[in-house]
């Protein structure tokens, strides 16, 4: 009797954890919820372990990450898959076999992860680009740039570009047998903010015999000047990215204090009075212009007559078009590739995601604007097992069709 109490005890108290009140629309909840509550648990401990001076709260997560998710390089029927480097950069590389001597279509892929988290070679990212590989008869180069707190921007950005501009020359076009013609540049997140930055930057790099022809950004996250839009504003607190949560890793991608967490979460750094934000770049991300009335809904914005100054002088990275692509002038925007932006409707960063494909149309890019309205932030990468998702599967799937009828 006693080991059944202790049985529903401990079966409560698990449920209870586990249990998060979730939009009514989201898909399947209690997976997410399942995702949320482990997430949860290793940030915890990471936390734990960084208060107590034991380590980074960020080798934490990581070495959970390699212990979990790490797998080696292995080939199989369809896929040949080695680990090399572009650029100076670690690199999975992922080749479809047969073919015989046709030039065949190439994808440099970012993984997410804040510019702290993850690698190319973790399950989700390995099993993803396999599929791609093999469904695009493409090859698949997975980039393991640099991750902070060790790296700060713009290494990320740096290796990130050097990776593009080594996939892009000749020689490594040559090797691999790829289409000078047909490339992509891609990446989730964090991965999708390094991919604009370097679409952006090769595409105006007029030196460059080979460029991109499309670029795909999945969720990616492109501003930290407001953490109030309606998306930020109503899934703050909806798994897997929480509104804090995606400041800590802005903060510390810049290489910045984490003491300012609280000001940049009240938009104190974006204030009326910050005499270094023009009204130009103000209108980059004026959402009550860029958003759709049915993605704007009831929220107003937040913004500060009087703010926190100094910030943006201890923190200038915040305005650098290269950490930031949303900011980026119009006439550089209508340099940059074809354009295929996902984004989902419980996800904080969703609004980033909107708000650039309005600017890439406006600057007269044709852009595919693909919207899950049951999605989360990371859904595509849970498109396996054992997390896998509805619209994990859905999302993939219509990604690799675009670029399967684009590139």
């Amino acid at each position: 009797m006693r080991f059944r109490l202790a049985g529903a005890v401990l079966l409560s108290a698990a449920a209870y954890y586990v249990y998060l009140p979730l939009p009514s629309g989201v898909s399947e909840p209690w997976k997410l919820m399942l995702l949320d509550a482990l997430f949860r648990s290793f940030m915890q401990a990471s936390d734990v372990a960084h208060t107590l001076g034991l380590c980074h709260r960020v080798h934490v997560l990581n070495q959970v990450v390699s212990w979990v998710e790490v797998i080696e390089a292995h080939s199989c029927s369809a896929v040949h898959v080695t680990d090399s480097t572009l650029g100076g950069v670690p690199t999975r590389v992922f080749q479809p076999k047969g073919g015989g001597e046709r030039l065949k279509r190439g994808v440099i892929y970012f993984h997410g992860g804040g510019w702290a988290l993850g690698s190319g070679r973790m399950r989700s990212y390995d099993l993803l680009c396999r599929k791609m590989a093999e469904d695009l008869d493409s090859v698949v180069m997975s980039v393991d740039y640099r991750l902070a707190p060790e790296a700060v921007f713009p290494d990320q950005y740096h290796d990130a570009l050097a990776a593009s501009r080594a996939f892009l020359s000749s020689q490594v076009l040559e090797r691999y047998g790829i289409d000078p013609q047909r490339v992509c540049v891609s990446g989730d997140s964090a991965g999708g903010n390094l991919a604009a930055a370097v679409a952006q930057e090769l595409s105006s790099d007029d030196s460059l015999t080979v460029k991109f022809k499309v670029q795909a950004l999945i969720y990616p996250v492109l501003q930290a000047l407001d953490f109030h839009t309606p998306s930020y504003q109503q899934n703050q607190a909806v798994p897997i990215l929480y509104r804090p949560v995606m400041a800590r890793f802005w903060l510390q991608y810049l290489g910045a204090e984490s003491s300012l967490e609280p000001l940049v979460l009240a938009n104190n750094h974006s204030s009326l009075d910050q005499p270094t934000i023009s009204a130009s770049t103000r209108s980059k991300l004026d959402w009550t212009a860029l958003l759709p009335a049915q993605r704007r809904k009831h929220f107003r914005p937040l913004i500060k007559e009087r703010g926190s100054a100094g910030v943006l002088s201890q923190v200038p990275e915040l305005m650098d078009v290269r950490a930031a692509p949303l900011l980026a002038e119009q006439a550089v925007l209508g340099r940059t590739p074809k354009a295929y932006v996902m984004t989902c409707e419980f996800d904080v960063l969703r609004d980033d995601g909107l708000m650039y494909v309005r600017r890439l149309q406006d600057a007269g890019i044709t852009v595919t604007s693909d919207h899950y309205e049951d999605g989360f932030h990371g859904c595509m990468v849970f498109a396996f097992l054992p997390m896998m998702s509805s619209v994990g599967q859905r999302s993939m799937n219509n990604y690799i069709q675009w670029l399967d009828q684009n590139l």
